[in-house]
């Protein structure tokens, strides 16, 4: 069963309350309460210039196995040198000493703008607060307490059957732009009460990671602050999976994949200022990354992304952008390009079928599906992206001010 409502995970609390670190009266602290004993796994950002708090996190994640999640918006204590990492820390503290673990047992995360000083202070006088409303009916407001420039949270729940045991899953992420994952996406956060074991929970979120968050962009940057994380509290009556052999373990699998794919392809739906949803579809490659070249390609053309927002089927952008994806001998002779099941290019010319009006029909849904065939394997792979408009130019013009 699939929810967007945010089920209550056994053994997973969480809250939201406004600290206005950025704008008064706004949700922007986020605190999650593992149960004792859960697992974790977390990815982060593959950016050299990676955030104080994602360097604390991963030196915390290291260490133990953490029992708090803090998230502040507003400020992404990114750039921030040394100063940036004694402020993480001290706010891993602030928690710490509010409920009585090690302060290596909080995780830190921070979203927002980059450069500027963490205000501890204001966040510190939160940490109270939301101690105080910490519960498991909470997602929605955490989910809306995560976002910076989202317009809306996103949030997906499932129900699964382990064992005739019912297991849940819930998860949240934010990102509207600076989203080119490369590991996972700006925040995101799933929990699950099924007991995983540490090494197999890692592997399953590596890989629930790699073709959900590792597949979308909006406009090619890296964020510094990128982070996902997946626990498992063990809270469900059904037995722990320990071993990828257990048939549970593919049920899990599925159920998780499915979940994190369409909390990214929200994130995609959601990009600053975006029109159009687009799958980019590369198929008949020699290999998934020659296939995840070409797709990658288009999306990041900001060519490509411009006719898109104008509904514009500049069939002649794909073909360019295919062509200087860099696939070393590659046939243009054999290459099709599809929009929305519509054959605009056949063997890189314009199909004989093809008619403007076709393509100006193809190109009108907010929906568009563009799919190249390379013709030189079996290969394929999905990228999904978005159109880029004048509100994408005007949304990141106006961040600071």
């Amino acid at each position: 069963m699939a929810s967007s409502d945010g089920l209550p995970v056994a053994g997973f609390r969480l809250a939201a309350v406004s600290a206005g670190i950025k704008v008064p009266g706004r949700l922007d602290l986020v605190l999650m309460e593992l149960a004792q004993d859960s697992t974790v796994a977390g990815v982060f950002t593959r950016n050299a210039f990676c955030a104080a708090p994602v360097q604390v996190a991963r030196q915390h994640l290291a260490a133990t196995i953490p029992r708090y999640l803090l998230v502040n918006t507003g400020n992404a204590n990114a750039g921030t040198g040394g100063a940036g990492l004694a402020d993480a820390r001290r706010c891993c503290e602030a928690v710490a000493e509010s409920v009585g673990v090690a302060v290596e047992q909080v995780l830190p995360f921070s979203t927002g703008v980059i450069g500027e000083p963490l205000p501890v202070d204001k966040i510190q006088a939160g940490i109270a607060a939301v101690c105080a409303v910490l519960g498991e009916e909470n997602w929605a407001a955490a989910a809306e307490g995560i976002l910076t420039t989202d317009t809306r949270p996103k949030l997906a729940s499932r129900h699964l059957e382990l064992d005739d045991q019912r297991v849940t899953l819930t998860g949240m992420a934010k990102g509207a732009g600076m989203l080119r994952p490369n590991m996972a996406t700006m925040l995101a956060y799933v929990a699950t009460d099924a007991a995983i074991a540490q090494p197999l929970l890692n592997i399953l979120w590596t890989q629930a990671v790699e073709i959900s968050f590792n597949r979308i962009t909006v406009d090619g940057d890296t964020s510094t602050n990128d982070a996902a994380i997946l626990v498992a509290t063990g809270q469900a009556a059904a037995a722990p999976i320990t071993d990828e052999g257990d048939p549970r373990c593919a049920v899990f699998a599925a159920a998780l994949q499915e979940l994190v794919l369409e909390l990214a392809q929200g994130l995609v739906r959601d990009g600053e200022g975006a029109s159009k949803f687009v799958a980019v579809k590369v198929g008949g490659g020699s290999s998934e990354q020659e296939c995840l070249q070409v797709a990658y390609t288009i999306a990041h053309s900001p060519l490509v992304k411009t006719a898109l927002f104008a509904s514009d089927p500049n069939w002649g952008r794909l073909l360019a952008a295919i062509g200087r994806a860099g696939i070393a001998d590659l046939d243009v002779d054999k290459v099709d390009v599809l929009i929305n099941g519509v054959l605009i290019a056949e063997s890189g010319c314009r199909a004989a079928s093809y008619t403007e009006e076709q393509g100006v029909a193809a190109m009108a849904p907010s929906d568009i599906h563009i799919e190249i065939r390379l013709r030189r394997g079996d290969a394929r792979a999905t990228v999904w992206t978005s159109d880029l408009s004048y509100d994408y130019v005007r949304i990141n013009a106006e961040y600071r001010t």
